[in-house]
């Protein structure tokens, strides 16, 4: 018997997906036309004889939560449950804190996903892998490969190239290491808590030598990455898996992007009825997009490629939509003309404006390079990428917004470029 953990982190996390978080927990925003979270339960229950799928993360439970897992739970006939941490645990803390529920059960092996990737999630083959290679008791690490310059933002694994046995890792190096890193996505058998627990008694000794404080919280936020993964490298016990298939971070809000491209693409394969066709009386489509069946739009406009509708999403005669992801409830009117966007909830677009960004996508030139996960803001000044229009914003017609953040604003009635606006 096999469970999942997905770790899906906090509210104090990403700030990199601001403003876009302030409205929905970062695990839910639609990708592709579905919650992130989606497609890794999408993936888990795929694997034969996987029986349950746990939620891990410091989100206080809301509605919006509780829907979505309901729902989940109705679709694919499986226990999904959400289980709180009392604190930011760490991607190690959080599974040893829970452990109890984990092993409930006693699972053979279990994933660990982490909540802001988005991958095509081989995890059949992990465990094909795993079934091959090292001792019954090993621990696999998903890897791809990256650019050198890009790869010490990652975690690196230097492998053994013949057993694929890692050697050594390290998180975020400030020098070349490897070009081999860390995808977030993790096979472990219950073995991992003796090595978790171990970390969990060294902190609390720790802590005993230090003035008294709220000492048994921090001994217990444990990362998997920098005190786990780096003492078993070497070990006998870590191995990696280096996948082909897609994978890329969802840190930023033009990663969203990104990721909804490589999702819709796969769609082809996996879910061919998400995307839409070009039909008679409908709208003119390029590429992969994805349209929600209560999205009313004329048959005028042309959408595409990369495209993703939203529930409720009114669009009018003549507008052009590329590169963009536009959320429940928005209305683009005529002849508008949105690119390398987020529209956010219910915001309107009027006639003949223009909203568009600055695509970052990763050197179309190099196979192996990654988006680079941008903070909002460089030197004081807000850094160039997809333009962003937060929940009930109003663009009024024939205004041009480029490479903004637009909050609820009174009026907006002339051009802005590389701006946010409140």
């Amino acid at each position: 018997m096999l469970k999942a953990v997905i770790l899906i982190g906090g509210p104090q996390k990403g700030t990199r997906f601001r403003p876009l978080s302030f409205e929905v927990p970062k695990p839910l925003f639609p990708v592709a036309g579905v919650p992130m979270l989606q497609h890794h339960i999408e993936a888990c229950v795929k694997v034969p004889n996987l029986k349950e799928i746990l939620l891990i993360g410091f989100y206080q439970p809301n509605e919006e939560l509780n829907r979505f897992l309901f729902n989940a739970q109705q679709e694919f006939k499986m226990s999904i449950r959400y289980l709180q941490e009392f604190a930011a645990l760490g991607t190690g803390g959080g599974i040893y804190h829970f452990r109890d529920q984990i092993l409930s059960g006693s699972p053979e092996a279990f994933f660990v996903l982490n909540a802001d990737v988005c991958s095509a999630f081989p995890l059949t083959e992990m465990l094909n892998f795993q079934n091959e290679h090292g001792e019954p008791n090993s621990f696999v690490i998903l890897g791809t490969t990256a650019n050198r310059k890009q790869s010490m933002n990652y975690g690196c694994i230097v492998e053994n190239e013949e057993t694929n046995e890692v050697l050594h890792y390290v998180e975020k190096p400030s020098t070349f290491v490897s070009d081999i890193i860390n995808c977030g996505i993790y096979l472990f058998n219950p073995e991992i808590f003796q090595h978790i627990g171990a970390v969990f008694q060294k902190n609390q000794q720790d802590m005993l030598l230090e003035e008294p404080t709220n000492g048994w919280q921090r001994a217990e936020a444990i990362r998997l990455e920098q005190d786990i993964f780096t003492a078993l490298a070497g070990q006998g016990k870590l191995y990696v898996y280096k996948t082909l298939s897609f994978w890329s971070q969802i840190k930023s809000a033009g990663s969203a992007i990104y990721a909804s491209r490589l999702y819709l693409n796969q769609y082809r394969t996996t879910h061919p009825e998400r995307l839409a066709p070009n039909k008679e009386g409908g709208p003119k489509i390029t590429g992969n997009v994805y349209i929600h069946p209560t999205a009313n739009i004329d048959p005028t406009a042309v959408l595409g490629p990369n495209v993703s509708i939203g529930t409720g999403v009114t669009i009018g005669a003549g507008v052009r939509v590329r590169e963009s992801i536009i959320l429940h409830g928005a209305s683009l009117q005529d002849q508008c003309c949105v690119l390398n966007s987020i529209v956010g909830w219910d915001s309107t677009i009027g006639k003949w404006a223009r909203v568009e960004g600055t695509p970052s996508d990763p050197n179309p030139n190099d196979p192996f390079a990654k988006i680079d996960s941008e903070t909002l803001f460089r030197d004081g000044k807000l850094t160039p990428s997809i333009t962003i229009l937060g929940c009930n914003v109003t663009i009024p017609s024939e205004v041009i917004i480029l490479n903004s953040i637009v909050l609820p604003h009174k009026d907006l009635n002339r051009g802005f470029k590389n701006q946010i606006i409140l």
